[in-house]
């Protein structure tokens, strides 16, 4: 088990999430910064995934909208795009390492149902044994409200249980868990989360650019608990720092697994 930060570097296996507005609109150049750390991780030896969000806040602006669609079928037209042009980017910057992505999209139910769910648990583990490097995103063109994960830091903390990750890196706008929103008076970065804290003490606001990612503070905490519980302890971590977070630096925030 990965049982402390500085231990980062020798993970054999990391799940790394971005969120929409990392990766999309003015933000769209952090591809290339996020993709310089996967690279680095991947060249000393660990396999990595990469959760990205993005389709549909990619896909707005070839659709010619101004804001982020609320009826499903556009959501799901922006997706298809999005999908298309966010993964094209990925692999434009992954060629400067000789790195091939392997796109995988996924549903709650597929996750839910056995045999999607082996299928899909044979198939990342066989691109990482070709050292292809698997980008997991929903499959929002198919989604539906009844069967949507909610939010991709479900699915990031749901992907590290299926590969048996060692560890979990959730990737925001902030650079780390803090007792209230960090624009507010009094608000103290957190350093680490005791498996068993309940975190009672801290008042949630929302991550992120408003109108373009679906997580907060309480969906990064509650996939880092998913994942504590199985073992798998999880760093919230600014995107910007990705190339110190997985170096095995002193910042964000470190939830500890349970004791397996």
């Amino acid at each position: 088990m990965t049982s402390s930060r500085d231990q980062i570097p020798s993970a054999r296996r990391i799940v790394v999430k971005v969120g929409s507005s990392s990766v999309s609109g003015a933000n769209v150049g952090q591809i290339g910064m996020l993709v310089d750390a996967l690279a680095s991780a991947h060249a000393r030896g660990s396999e990595v995934i990469l959760v990205s969000s993005g389709a549909i806040a990619t896909g707005i602006p070839f659709l010619k909208l101004d804001a982020r669609p609320t009826d499903l079928a556009t959501q799901q037209a922006a997706a298809a795009v999005g999908q298309n042009v966010l993964i094209y980017r990925y692999q434009e910057s992954l060629d400067r390492y000789a790195i091939v992505a392997g796109q995988i999209l996924l549903t709650a139910g597929d996750m839910e149902n056995p045999t999607h769910r082996s299928n899909a648990q044979r198939a990342m583990e066989r691109l990482l044994g070709l050292r292809i490097l698997p980008i997991v995103n929903e499959n929002d063109t198919v989604a539906t409200q009844e069967i949507r994960f909610g939010d991709n830091d479900r699915l990031a903390a749901m992907v590290s249980l299926l590969v048996g990750a060692d560890v979990l890196v959730l990737l925001s706008d902030i650079d780390a868990l803090y007792t209230r929103p960090p624009g507010e008076p009094g608000a103290e970065r957190i350093d680490v989360v005791p498996f068993d804290d309940e975190l009672t003490e801290v008042t949630f606001g929302d991550i992120g650019a408003a109108g373009v990612g679906t997580g907060g503070a309480g969906t990064k905490v509650a996939a880092a608990k998913l994942a504590a519980a199985a073992g798998i302890p999880t760093l919230l971590a600014a995107t910007e720092s990705v190339a110190d977070a997985l170096s095995g630096a002193p910042l964000g925030t470190w939830f500890e697994a349970a004791a397996l």
